[in-house]
């Protein structure tokens, strides 16, 4: 993926190789993303693909800082499934940061201690910025006016970050010996640094959910939808108290369903499943009956072996010469098909895959079985039911069986000619609190993205009222970064004319370069809506940051900024182009801390990995080993 990168061998390899990867990602961060197609050069088959995350998974990088790259990600996105752009490109940015400082000759560990520094700066700028739920209740219940577009970032909050600029130096100095960074391939989950008791809300005064989602959706209306309907359903069954909304994301899953059009995508009750025309024969069987379910939570088939296994060593089996692969999965078939009819078991819910044959067995025997369960589902339906998960369908046993269980024809899509003709809904009697988001579009393509952005939406509801707080959206954040990032490196410029010493300039010079490498970041956002160029956008944000002073509330600004590009949708859409633009933008707190942390530490792991390779020694390896 990185074949066509010069990379100068005299310089830090791995971060021109994490600035490199980056780079090709510039245009998938933003409020407008636009689908690419990959495709495959040995097969031919190609996907459509949106986010950053879908497309650095596609292209399945093979060099090592590739890897590692992907795997930073991967991790962010299984706990948030949104802010993987943003943590690529600041990836990328701050490498470039560390570069420009190792070419002008400060060492690694000056620089590690200045960027800790500045990234402890943009997290305490997170925390006197955030607006509580108490604060947006209160802006909500005001008449939106143009005027209001202002995210009411309190005076005395960054009148506190300034008075602050001359005391973090000390504050970081502490800090930055509790960080650490892993020399591992897999990051550890930083808590995230919560509000203070004082911006805890008052409950009676909590925003709807339907308010923050609105600020939440990010142009992804539809997606939102659903996920407010998910909130308010689960809400519904589990009897929670609406002053006090909570989201538990455990309970949600997704079902998508080719052939239908978007606009029949729903939240149903239940567990919704696409069958084949075989296990839709056997559901029509045992529909609308209680039955006995078996939960599986790897494969089911014979050759399958849970994580960790380890075979005896030293121990050999003696088989019979006419015993085939075949027919000993024939007998450990038979031996498993009799014990659930023993056990007069229904249903089997697995976590992994089901093999045609297993499925073709036990439907021969009206047993049901679905495969690719979500495992916080099969948690769920085991309180419910009683069942007890096991790893092998052989370790089966009267124990292990739950009860009450029951299957729904939900929709019968016989009539668009597809494989999977049947969805059934799975559920119990005792309500047991899951709700199945459902994904439909008549493109096949769009499944996966459409699920994709149905799950960021998800999540950023369930973080925001986990968090109970948001941050200024539409790069407003951002610029408070970049404004308190320039004034602490000012401050260490005019200490070091004082003092004389060459620490304070090097930490002035990196603060100041990962200020830039935020500036690029909201420049690319901006570039993003299609109404401003690069060089219009740069030249925007360095005005606004000359103009900047601290009764200014110059979120406001780039918020104005961002949704003057949607000013003409609006026209058309609702004749309203004013309503449109009272719509604030947040972002999620705990989300935007991690993605930076996380950043930043790619930035770490790869310069002291890098430090520690001598690469480019040519005929002076000898004389640079004596020096190493």
């Amino acid at each position: 993926m990185l074949e066509s990168v010069i990379i100068n061998s005299r310089q830090h390899v791995g971060l021109q190789k994490v600035s490199a990867l980056a780079g090709r990602f510039r245009s998938s961060i933003g409020p407008i993303k636009n689908n690419k197609f990959i495709q495959d050069e040995v097969s031919g088959e190609s996907v459509l693909v949106c986010s950053c995350f879908r497309i650095i998974e596609n292209l399945e990088p093979t060099c090592a800082v590739g890897q590692l790259v992907y795997e930073t990600v991967q991790a962010h996105h299984k706990g948030y499934r949104s802010g993987s752009g943003c943590l690529l490109f600041l990836a990328g940015a701050w490498s470039r940061t560390a570069l420009d400082c190792l070419q002008r000759g400060i060492a690694v560990t000056h620089i590690i201690k200045a960027m800790s520094e500045g990234i402890d700066i943009c997290l305490d700028v997170c925390k006197k910025s955030s607006v509580s739920f108490k604060d947006i209740a209160v802006m909500h219940k005001r008449t939106a006016t143009p005027q209001d577009l202002g995210l009411q970032l309190s005076e005395e909050a960054i009148t506190d970050a300034s008075q602050e600029a001359a005391n973090v130096h000390d504050k970081c100095l502490n800090m930055s010996g509790q960080r650490r960074v892993k020399l591992s391939r897999h990051f550890c989950e930083a808590k995230s640094e919560m509000l203070s008791s004082a911006l805890l809300p008052d409950l009676l005064e909590l925003p709807d959910v339907a308010v923050l989602a609105e600020s939440l959706s990010h142009g992804c209306e539809d997606a939102m939808k659903l996920a407010v309907e998910a909130v308010q359903m689960l809400s519904k069954m589990n009897q929670q108290d609406i002053s006090d909304p909570s989201f538990d994301i455990s309970k949600v899953q997704t079902c998508v369903l080719p052939g239908l059009p978007e606009d029949c995508a729903c939240v149903v009750e239940g567990c919704v499943f696409l069958l084949s025309d075989e296990q839709a024969r056997v559901a029509h069987r045992i529909k609308q009956q209680p039955l006995k379910v078996a939960l599986v939570t790897g494969d089911l088939s014979q050759t399958y072996r849970h994580l960790g296994f380890k075979s005896l060593s030293g121990v050999g089996v003696c088989e019979h010469l006419d015993l085939s692969a075949s027919s000993k999965e024939d007998e450990w078939l038979e031996k498993v098909v009799n014990r659930l009819l023993n056990l007069k078991v229904n249903l089997i819910l697995t976590a992994g895959l089901a093999s045609q044959k297993v499925i073709h067995y036990c439907c021969r025997h009206h047993i049901l079985v679905v495969e690719k369960v979500n495992s916080s589902v099969l948690r769920i339906i085991a309180s419910s039911t009683g069942a007890v998960p096991v790893s092998y369908a052989t370790q089966l046993a009267e124990p292990c069986v739950g009860n009450g269980i029951n299957v729904e024809i939900w929709r019968d899509l016989s009539s668009y000619e597809r494989e999977s003709s049947t969805a059934v809904n799975i559920s119990n009697g005792r309500n047991g609190g899951l709700v199945t988001a459902v994904i439909t579009s008549c493109i096949h393509g769009k499944l996966q993205a459409l699920e994709d952005q149905f799950w960021a939406c998800a999540y950023r509801l369930h973080h925001a009222l986990k968090d109970r707080a948001l941050l200024p959206g539409a790069g407003g954040t951002e610029v408070l970064c970049v404004h308190q990032l320039q004034k602490q490196a000012e401050y260490h410029r005019v200490e070091d004319s004082k003092t004389g010493s060459a620490a304070n300039l090097y930490r002035g010079l990196v603060l100041q370069l990962m200020a830039d490498g935020l500036i690029d970041y909201i420049s690319a956002v901006m570039v993003s809506t299609g109404r401003f160029s690069a060089a219009e956008a740069r030249t925007i944000v360095s005005k606004q940051l000359q103009d900047f002073h601290k009764d200014e509330i110059i979120a406001g600004k780039f918020l104005q900024l961002i949704l003057e590009s949607r000013r003409e949708d609006a026209v058309f859409s609702a004749g309203k182009p004013d309503e449109a633009l009272t719509v604030k933008i947040y972002d999620n707190l705990s989300v935007k801390q991690e993605a930076w942390r996380k950043a930043l530490d790619l930035v770490f792991l790869v310069l002291q990995t890098d430090a520690e390779i001598i690469t480019g020694t040519g005929q002076r390896t000898e004389e640079n080993l004596m020096r190493l």
